[in-house]
């Protein structure tokens, strides 16, 4: 039994953490090369894009045409972002703004040699053999590559749910030690009750059973 809840206990802190993983912002220092729409399939990755009703309009062959930007990191590694409104569901970004968005990055596109680097505040996984990207919130122009803007998003966020657990754990404390313990010995004291008065029944049965057959000799 205890290698079970350990196991639901692992298994609940993995899906936690790549709940929050995915869901809460971060935020990358790049330059921007190129900004562009294209078709794309979605059809089992769906559920890391846009919802059908927040998203562009897919089309018959399950394409939705999408916004990307393009991006280099100051170690020289490509990044590339998806640029999708959010909605007032799912994350929690109230973001309509892609095309506001879209057209801030164009205007921030820079090369090599006359650089201009941005911080990219934005969410979710870039998995490329499932065509999936993380999706661009924000994007800030930053004096350089070294740049590192706090991601005040997340620490909050995170204060907030640490806050929250602390709560829950405090009131399931309380409610186990006034509820849950007491009808707990409370039930120990009825078993205990009910086994003394089955031994002193065992114990006059015996005894008579005794003397009935003391009689009998």
């Amino acid at each position: 039994m205890r290698y079970v809840k350990t196991g639901l206990a692992i298994f609940f802190a993995a899906v936690v953490f790549l709940f929050l993983d995915y869901t809460l912002p971060y935020k990358q220092t790049v330059r921007i090369t190129n900004t562009y729409n294209r078709l794309t399939d979605i059809g089992a990755n769906s559920i890391f894009y846009a919802s059908p009703d927040t998203g562009t309009v897919e089309n018959s062959k399950g394409q939705r045409d999408v916004r990307f930007i393009d991006t280099v990191r100051p170690n020289g590694k490509v990044y590339v972002y998806r640029n999708e409104d959010t909605g007032w569901i799912w994350p929690p970004f109230f973001k309509y703004d892609s095309s506001n968005l879209h057209s801030q990055a164009t205007d921030l596109k820079s090369t090599s040699d006359a650089p201009k680097w941005v911080s990219v505040t934005s969410y979710g996984w870039r998995i490329a053999w499932l065509s999936v990207y993380p999706n661009a919130i924000k994007i800030k122009p930053v004096d350089g590559p070294d740049a590192r803007p706090t991601n005040w998003g997340a620490q909050i966020t995170l204060v907030i749910l640490g806050a929250l657990l602390f709560l829950i754990w405090r009131m399931w404390n309380q409610f186990r030690e006034r509820t849950l313990s007491p009808a707990a010995r409370s039930v120990d004291e009825a078993f205990d009750r009910v086994g003394d008065d089955a031994r002193q029944a065992k114990g006059r049965l015996s005894r008579w059973w005794s003397g009935l057959w003391g009689k009998r000799g």
